[in-house]
């Protein structure tokens, strides 16, 4: 049978070049298989240009000048952060959202790559505008997701911010309204108020960061309201919104009727996943009802060995580095070495990089006694060590080990305080070891250094 010539064939394809996409292509590909790769956006997807990358840039110059003042003898200058140089500094981190230096990473391994909107038509069959696609073995939707925009009124009316426009500005707002507590909304409310932004947060629940210990958003909540002058709302819901008078800035409704005006309102609420342009059922396969592709441990969409989900899309741990995991899972499966992910089910690590810092993996103590799991908390101070006074002093914080008293092995860790990302690694190591705290007792942490918080918590474990 003649083949058409706008057809082409692939051992696999997948649609997303976002980081997850771009892991399980790069690995196929190494492995000898010819690959395409298929995206409608930038090469390097939402985390490079509009989220992970750029929101660190915006928080990071007021960090840097915060730990500087609390070091006698290190200059300041006048001690205020210079907005044009920060934001121009944001636009160097994502390349001014110009993707061509990801290019040469995909001719090297020489994979095909396909712009355009991708499509099902069929079974392991894709369009791509004029283009089809046959993958002889696999098809790994990598998708990704974009900002929920939640059902309040006249929200469709007005031009709200999403984190696109959040991490992308090019100028400092005078005010701004952000909807949501989560690692989104308290980033940004902390970024853009660093900056000069009048800053109004709004959170329904109780607490900023729900998902995390309650002291966590507690500690967060009261640095934005302290240091950076941040109005925090929690449990406060937004009725409705309206454009301000003559059409310029933004009215909110709160329930009982309080209005907070501002230039602008961000919408971080939450994500929806990348899943309604690609007809999903030209291929038999339908999606969830939050509209997630729902995997097995192998990444597996439903029975099908042809078809894999990898990333936000699947709905399992949305966060790039669990992408990243996920799409070798994925890839190791193609390739014969069968593998089963664990990592969201013990709880996935993650860093909300706010000042200060929320740093965790594994269980919360009330997520832990919801399984089941005979769990207590042993907590103590993260800058109750030698070298915390050296870094970050003063700054206080609180570190958690959850503990399983059957197996005394840990399944939680949270830590709040100045820069406590990098004391993540150590704990996430100890969770999916299943490490006794016996054999934890002799990782022996150097003095003087912030990392003899583990020290002050197993003795203090012991001691109870």
């Amino acid at each position: 049978m003649m083949v058409p010539v706008n057809e082409r064939s692939y051992d696999a394809i997948v649609l997303g070049a976002g980081p997850a996409g771009e892991v399980c292509a790069g690995r196929l590909a190494e492995a000898g298989w010819k690959v395409a790769i298929v995206e409608r956006d930038l090469i390097g997807g939402e985390c490079s240009y509009y989220a992970c990358m750029p929101s660190k840039a915006l928080l990071r110059p007021a960090d840097v000048l915060a730990e500087a003042k609390r070091i006698p003898g290190v200059p300041t200058g006048h001690g205020e952060l210079e907005a044009p140089a920060v934001l121009a500094r944001r636009d160097e981190v994502i390349h001014d959202q110009d993707d061509s230096g990801q290019l040469p990473w995909l001719e090297e391994r020489d994979i095909d790559l396909i712009r355009g909107s991708a499509r099902f038509d069929g079974e392991r069959r894709i369009v791509v505008d004029e283009h089809t696609l046959v993958a002889e073995r696999a098809v790994v939707v990598a998708t990704g997701s974009k900002a929920a925009m939640p059902p309040i009124e006249g929200l469709d009316e007005i031009d709200a911010w999403n984190n696109r426009n959040a991490t992308t500005a090019k100028l400092l707002p005078e005010s701004m309204i952000v909807l949501g507590g989560g690692p989104v909304g308290s980033e940004l409310a902390q970024a853009w108020a660093s900056l000069g932004t009048e800053v109004t947060l709004v959170e329904g629940g109780e607490h900023l960061l729900s998902r995390e210990e309650p002291f966590a958003g507690e500690e967060v909540a009261a640095a934005l309201r302290e240091r950076f002058g941040v109005d925090v709302r929690t449990g406060s819901e937004v009725e409705s919104v309206a454009a301000g008078e003559g059409g310029r800035g933004i009215v909110a409704c709160l329930e009982g009727g309080e209005l907070v005006e501002a230039a602008e309102i961000l919408i971080a609420v939450g994500r929806v996943p990348h899943t309604a342009d690609l007809d999903l059922e030209a291929a038999g396969v339908e999606a969830n009802e939050h509209g997630y592709l729902d995997t097995d441990g192998r990444m597996r969409v439903g029975d099908r060995d042809w078809l894999y989900a990898v990333g936000d899309v699947n709905g399992r741990a949305l966060f790039t580095h669990m992408g990243k995991y996920q799409a070798w899972i994925a890839a190791e499966n193609l390739l014969g070495r069968e593998t089963e992910a664990v990592a969201e089910g013990i709880g996935s690590p993650r860093v909300t990089f706010t000042d200060p810092q929320v740093a965790a993996a594994g269980k919360t103590l009330e997520q832990a006694r919801e399984a089941g799991i005979d769990a207590r908390a042993v907590d103590a101070p993260t800058d109750g060590t030698p070298g915390a006074s050296f870094q970050g002093k003063g700054t206080g914080g609180t570190c958690r080990l959850v503990i399983d008293r059957a197996k005394e092995t840990i399944v939680g860790a949270t830590f709040t305080g100045f820069e406590t990302a990098d004391f993540l690694q150590a704990a996430t190591v100890a969770i999916v070891g299943e490490i006794p705290l016996s054999k934890l007792r002799h990782a022996v942490a150097p003095y003087p250094s912030r990392s003899e918080f583990w020290l002050k918590l197993l003795e203090k474990y012991e001691s109870d």
